[in-house]
């Protein structure tokens, strides 16, 4: 396994990733195609923004992106693995590199909203949760978490 910086070509392939990894935690594929817009990861998002695929031999199988922010501060903006790989130590790989990769860089701080069946993936790393919001599904919200590095 492997971390490397993602080309503007592997645009379908981190979409699939994304929504594959999305539908896993039981959203509808009515839901999943509702969310397109949010999910698709297009040629222009990876040419304005750092993001980093994870590589088990020639195969993309999980990627990380963030957002710079001013202050000092991240926004981690998606971190997915195909759900074959969920539970297996791979979000934690990707979120080490994250990590290692923005204190070398000098920030801060991290911010994310978290998918909520993730929050305690991220409660385990270190994150804490700083607020939340409602999502467009009724009564379904996004933990707002934040780390300090």
């Amino acid at each position: 396994m492997n971390i490397q910086k993602a080309n503007i070509e592997d645009h379908i392939r981190l979409t699939e990733i994304t929504k594959k990894s999305k539908a896993y935690w039981g959203y509808s594929e009515e839901q999943i195609l509702a969310w397109d817009n949010q999910l698709t990861i297009t040629q222009d998002y990876i040419e304005k923004n750092p993001v980093f695929n994870l590589v088990d031999e020639t195969k993309i199988i999980g990627y990380y992106s963030y957002l710079k922010l001013e202050n000092n501060q991240v926004k981690l903006d998606n971190l997915f693995v195909l759900p074959e790989y969920i539970g297996k130590g791979f979000g934690s790989f990707l979120m080490n590199d994250f990590l290692e990769r923005i204190r070398n860089e000098k920030y801060e701080k991290v911010i994310l909203d978290s998918e909520p069946n993730a929050e305690q993936f991220y409660q385990k790393i270190g994150f804490i949760k700083i607020g939340e919001f409602e999502t467009s599904i009724k009564n379904r919200f996004m933990p707002i978490m934040e780390m300090k590095l």
